[in-house]
C-alpha cells in the first residue's frame, strides 16, 4: 500500500503519477473518492495514461466509507488495483487503518494507492509514501505549442523497501512507462524540458 500526498490540495498530478503506475498492469480498477475529493477535482481523466481497462469509480459521503470499499475491494483478486481518494485527515484514517489496507494489499496481491489531498502525513503502515508535484510538460514532439508527456516532480520520504530520494518522473506515453531522471541534489525543481537522463521501467 503506498500514500500519494499532492503539494496543493487539487494539483492533479497525484492522479497521473499513480495512473502512471497502474499503465502496465492488466484487470480492471476499482476507483473510490470520498465527496469532498470528489467536488474538489472531478473523475480522475484516464485516456491520456494508457488506461485502457474498466474503471469502476465510486464516490461516497465519508472517509469511512472509501476505506470499507478499498478494503472489500483488496478482498478481490481479480482486481489489478485499489485506489482511494480522502480529504483531509479524518480520525478513521488512523495507523490501524493503514495497517489493515496494507494488509489486504498483499495478501491479495493486489496494488493499493491512497491520495491524501489536504493532508497531514501522520503515522502511517503505507510501505511508501510519496509527495507529488506538477510540473511544466515536456515539448510536443510535433507541436511546440502543445503540451508532451507529463512530469513530476516526486518525493519519496518514506519506504520500507527502498531509499528515499526525489526525482523529476516523466510518463513516456510511446513506451507506456515511467521515466526517473537523476535525483535533485539539492531539493530544487529542475528547468529544462524534462527530457529524462536515466531510465528506469515502473
Amino acid at each position: 500500500m503506498s500514500e500519494v500526498f499532492p503539494s496543493t490540495a487539487t494539483d492533479a498530478g497525484a492522479v497521473g503519477f499513480v495512473l502512471a503506475q497502474l499503465a502496465r498492469k492488466s484487470g480492471p480498477v476499482l476507483w473510490v473518492q470520498d465527496r469532498v475529493s470528489f467536488k474538489e477535482t472531478g473523475r480522475p481523466y484516464l485516456p491520456d495514461i494508457g488506461m485502457q481497462r474498466p474503471v469502476v469509480r465510486v464516490t461516497t459521503g465519508r472517509a469511512a466509507d472509501v476505506l470499507w470499499a478499498m478494503e472489500e475491494g483488496l478482498r478481490c483478486k481479480a482486481l489489478a488495483a485499489v485506489v482511494g481518494e480522502v480529504w483531509g485527515d479524518p480520525p478513521v484514517l488512523d495507523f490501524t487503518a493503514s495497517k489493515r489496507l496494507a494488509l489486504r494489499a498483499e495478501a491479495a496481491g493486489v496494488a493499493c494507492w491512497l491520495i491524501r489531498r489536504a493532508a497531514s502525513p501522520d503515522l502511517s503502515a503505507a510501505r511508501d509514501r510519496w509527495r507529488i508535484t506538477s510540473l511544466p510538460s515536456t515539448m510536443h514532439p510535433d507541436d511546440p505549442q502543445a503540451p508532451g508527456d507529463p512530469r513530476w516532480r516526486a518525493e519519496l520520504f518514506k519506504s520500507r523497501t527502498r531509499k528515499p530520494g526525489t526525482w523529476g518522473v516523466g510518463y513516456d506515453r510511446a513506451a507506456n512507462r515511467l521515466d526517473f531522471s537523476a535525483p535533485f541534489r539539492d531539493g530544487a525543481v529542475a528547468e529544462g524540458d524534462g527530457t529524462p537522463r536515466q531510465r528506469a521501467a515502473r
